[in-house]
This record gives structure tokens, sequence and C-alpha cells, in this order.
């Protein structure tokens, strides 16, 4: 199998409280999961000190976005020096709800991945195109952009993960095909290796997100260039414990 150390995300969105996180984290903590796989968990920002200090010290924990500066008059917004000091080593930026629920540009998502980075965060950075894209046979097109916006502001792979989510198939039940996930995810190493390096293109983890199920995981996992998963609303679920252990 692939050097890469299999990465399993939960993205718990804006979902849950302390009951039902609690709850989830027993269940997590108590599960058997396998030692290869790299997991972490995205909490609200409201509740990453909670999650950070309930959860077992082997799953990670995320913050699901940040601000591209340390401080400052920014209302409502969190800095990666807040993350960090509640003992988060993670940040997802450039979720497609980010982006098309909140208007973020690829510019904004692009000075945040710079900012996380430097300030010592990891990166989940997703991409993903539209249905109408997808159709209008762009799909490609889209996320070389998008993933050029993020190589652009990165110094140092090891901290990033990439993770390409079709947009048409996130929260829908739509799940892109093995296949079809196959393939953007080997179109994407090959343009980080014509654009980024080759080292950097064999190392990089790209998941997978959209629809990720504990039906669907097994064969979406078991695809040469898929390197794990981003999990939204199954991440929130017991099943989640399989998904973790797809590849075990």
């Amino acid at each position: 199998m692939s050097p890469r150390k299999f990465f399993v995300g939960g993205n718990w969105k804006m979902n849950g409280d302390k009951k039902s996180l609690g709850e989830l984290i027993q269940t997590l903590n108590s599960a058997k999961l396998h030692a290869e796989t790299e997991v972490v968990c995205g909490a609200p920002a409201i509740y990453l000190d909670f999650a950070r200090s309930k959860l077992d010290p082997k799953i990670g924990v995320a913050a699901q976005n940040c601000y591209k500066v340390a401080k400052g008059a920014f209302t409502g917004e969190i800095s990666p020096a807040m993350i960090k000091d509640c003992g988060v080593h993670w940040v997802i930026l450039g979720h497609s709800e980010r982006r098309h629920v909140f208007g973020e540009s690829d510019e904004l998502i692009g000075q945040k991945v710079a900012h996380a980075l430097e300030n010592g965060l990891g990166v989940i950075a997703c991409i993903g195109e539209k249905l109408d894209e997808r159709e209008a046979g762009i799909t490609e097109k889209v996320v070389f952009a998008q993933t050029k916006v993020i190589a652009d502001n990165v110094k140092d792979w090891s901290k990033v993960v990439l993770a390409y989510e079709p947009v048409w198939a996130i929260g829908t039940g739509k799940t892109a095909s093995p296949q079809q996930a196959q393939e953007v995810h080997d179109k994407l190493r090959q343009w980080m290796k014509a654009n980024v390096s080759e080292a950097v293109a064999n190392s990089v983890r790209i998941i997978y997100g959209g629809s990720v199920t504990g039906a669907t995981c097994k064969e979406l996992g078991s695809q040469k260039d898929v390197d794990g998963f981003l999990v939204g609303g199954a991440s929130l679920k017991p099943e989640f414990v399989e998904i973790i252990n797809a590849r075990a």
C-alpha cells in the first residue's frame, strides 16, 4: 500500500452539544481504532477546548475555520494562535460551505492557509467542483485553480492534507464513484508533480469527502490515490469508527 499514512477527518460542522458530543467522544475513546490511521475531529469553535480535553490524546482535533491574522478587531473570528492555545493542532480551510455559503474567495483562503501554516497549525485544505462545473466538463480547471492558490501559500507540505470534495456530493447522499474519486485524485497528484515537486506529489495525502459512509468507505479507501476521508454527517455517528477502520 501507499507510504502515505491514511488520514480520516471528521467534520462535525455546526452540530452537537456537550451531551451528544460527549457521548460520541466516549464511543471514539473506547473503540478499537486502526493504529496506522491518523484521526482528526473538526469541532465547532466553541467546543474546541471541550473536545480536546475529553478526546483520547491519540485523536487529533481541528478547528473548522480561522482568520488570516493573529489578533485584532475581527468580531466573531478566531486565530491560529487561539486554536493552538486550546491544544488544537489542525484547522480545516476552504470548505465548500465557507466558499459557497459564506462567500470566501480563493484569495482569502490562500491567505488563511499561509497564516495557519506560519503559526504551526496543520491544514486540511478543501477543494472541489460544483455540479454545473462537472457537467460543463471543467472539473480539472476548477480544482487545479483552487489547488494553485493553496500551493502558492505552502512552504512545508508535511503540514498539509488536501481534501477533494465534489460539492455535488456533500450532504446529498450522492457519492463520487470510487473511479471518479480516483481519477481526480490521480490528476491532482500529477498537477502537484508538475507544479510543486515529485517528492511532494508522492508524499502529500489527498483525501476524499462527500457523503462517505460505512457502506462506501472500503471501496473508496482501496483506491491507489485516495489517502483517507473527510467525513461529514457520518462522523457524528458510531459508524465513524467503521470509516476510520476502512483500511484495517
